[in-house]
């Protein structure tokens, strides 16, 4: 491991794995199961997303020491159709949950062409986008959503009654990187608003609004207020549809009725995803996805720039030059994360 600076070091993704499975293993979890949610946190930390990456061992592992997640659920599967999947979590760590997820929609969309997986009993799950990076490297695009615990107001609103809902989605590209598109429903996610509250600084007033709906710079006035939603009403329409497909239809907890983790640790949030997967390999063969793929990207990115030092560019390029380069280089990841994550391995 080599220092980064005061504040981040860099480590190899395998010895990242491998510090982090320890740590979730004396949570409780088991090796497999373990393993399947340091694999996602580890993906988030090599595109960048470090708000969603290991860092988030500080939320999980609070909640798995005192019950408020299962470290050993028990997750049914059941077939609610041909290509129709339903999957309970049994309050799991919520990564284990999407991991699960995923596997069973890409089995039926091999079987079937597409398919779609509900899952409830859930936590949160991490980012999409490490999910569809996994879907379309076995030549699957997928749309995947999940809600969240509520922290936008309803458009014309005054309190909190509906989820930072996450979407995403993804489409292969067998000859070069695939587009991945991985968005919440608000400006910025709330972990941003956390991180710079804990270091002291201020946010840009687009973020959130205070506790009475008025654009606000503090970040602690944000956090006790609301989050504001991407574009608007049309923000606050997204998130509401993707509340409906991860929460209302798969049976989980939906807007008000979804526990908070910073609330009542303890208790169960019964968070819901839904993963649709589809077999391109159904469409036609990879030399053909890959020369649309391509073209297509090149139709966007051949834009002269309007700023020259700023490429056009496609949804993914920044996180997956990211992981190409902390794949050889070492992750940067910060030292309390580190040093949270050794403590709980015990060393």
């Amino acid at each position: 491991m080599n220092t980064q600076s005061s504040n981040n070091e860099l480590i190899q993704e395998s010895d990242l794995h491998a510090l982090g499975k320890r740590a979730f293993q004396k949570l409780g979890m088991g090796d497999k199961e373990s393993d399947d949610v340091v694999r996602i946190l580890v993906l988030a930390d090599l595109f960048g997303l470090s708000t969603h990456g290991l860092s988030r061992i500080e939320s999980y592992g609070d909640r798995l020491k005192i019950g408020g997640i299962n470290a050993r659920p028990n997750i049914r599967i059941e077939c609610l159709a041909p290509a129709m999947i339903g999957v309970d979590g049994d309050n799991g760590v919520g990564p284990l949950v999407g991991m699960r997820t995923l596997d069973v929609a890409i089995e039926a969309a091999a079987e079937f062409g597409i398919a779609i997986a509900f899952a409830r009993g859930s936590n949160h799950f991490g980012p999409i986008s490490p999910y569809s990076l996994i879907a379309a490297e076995k030549g699957f695009a997928s749309i995947i959503g999940s809600n969240a615990t509520t922290t936008i107001a309803p458009w014309g609103g005054s309190d909190a009654r509906l989820g930072n809902s996450p979407l995403g989605f993804g489409v292969p590209n067998p000859g070069g990187a695939p587009f991945l598109l991985d968005m919440a429903m608000s400006v910025v996610a709330r972990a941003k608003i956390r991180n710079a509250f804990k270091r002291g600084e201020k946010i840009p007033d687009t973020w959130g609004t205070d506790i009475k709906g008025n654009p606000t710079s503090d970040p602690k006035a944000a956090l006790d207020g609301f989050l504001l939603p991407i574009g608007g009403h049309k923000g606050y329409g997204l998130a509401l549809m993707v509340d409906l497909f991860a929460g209302l239809l798969s049976n989980a907890g939906y807007l008000t009725h979804i526990q908070s983790w910073q609330d009542a640790p303890g208790e169960p949030q019964n968070l819901g995803h839904f993963f649709i997967l589809i077999d391109t390999k159904r469409l036609g063969s990879s030399e053909w996805l890959s020369a649309r793929m391509i073209d297509f990207a090149n139709i966007l990115t051949d834009s002269p720039p309007a700023d020259s030092s700023r490429p056009v560019i496609v949804p993914g390029m920044i996180e997956l030059a990211k992981l190409e380069k902390q794949r050889k280089n070492g992750i940067e990841i910060s030292s309390e994360t580190l040093n949270l994550l050794r403590q709980y391995a015990g060393e």
